[in-house]
């Protein structure tokens, strides 16, 4: 399996926690880079952030367009129909970038797992079916494509997961953030659910409130 590259923004201290964030479709890992120096995180925290770029392929609703992509998307709307292999294969490789961090030093139970869009999907799988417990999940503008496949990892059933979404999405419509929610709690989850005066992007209210979280996760 090839390893996926990365932008990695290390800590002005010894990394004793990471956030991995992946992007969306279209984008790279240099698109969340640019949120550190909104999240106004105190200079001294041991944070590593890792921000994945994803492989190029056909997009088949993109006419079939070579572009950044964790899979492939077959059909937009409510029923959208995905590849889910490549879902499931892109989520091993971010498993792989979690047992490289571990490797290093940092414990699983101090490693965030981030995503906006398809990012987010990819988040969902691989957080959900990873072997050790994590620090937590952040669901941004995103969906749950495998919900009603995917085997929880029992290390992961009691997962701290954020949920965040713009309440005038054209993209990824709110009902699919609120049907993420519900097939969430019908697994034993008790995620948080918040909304934001936004499209499919991320904004400053919201900025403010990750920044919040990742604090407390980390207790920093």
């Amino acid at each position: 399996m090839n390893t996926l590259s990365a932008v990695v923004v290390e800590p002005t201290v010894t990394a004793t926690a990471a956030v991995i964030w992946l992007h969306g479709l279209g984008s790279n890992g240099h698109d969340f880079e640019a949120i550190l120096p909104e999240l106004m995180l105190p200079p001294e925290a041991p944070i590593r952030f890792i921000f994945p770029h994803s492989p190029s392929i056909p997009v088949t609703i993109n006419g079939g367009m070579v572009m950044p992509a964790w899979y492939d998307i077959l059909s937009m709307g409510a029923g959208r129909e995905i590849n889910d292999d490549q879902l499931r294969a892109s989520a091993d490789q971010v498993a792989t970038l979690i047992d490289q961090e571990r490797a290093k030093g940092i414990a699983s139970d101090r490693i965030i797992l981030a995503g906006f869009s398809q990012g987010g999907a990819v988040a969902y799988h691989t957080a959900l079916t990873y072997p050790f417990p994590l620090a937590g999940l952040l669901a941004l503008s995103t969906y749950f494509p495998t919900a009603e496949t995917i085997t929880v990892n029992e290390a992961n059933h009691a997962l701290p997961i954020e949920m965040m979404h713009g309440r005038f999405d054209p993209v990824v419509f709110p009902a699919l953030g609120k049907d993420a929610l519900s097939a969430l709690q019908g697994l034993g989850f008790t995620p948080n659910w918040r909304e934001y005066d936004m499209e499919h992007q991320v904004c400053y209210p919201q900025i403010v409130d990750i920044a919040t979280w990742i604090r407390q996760r980390f207790q920093i």
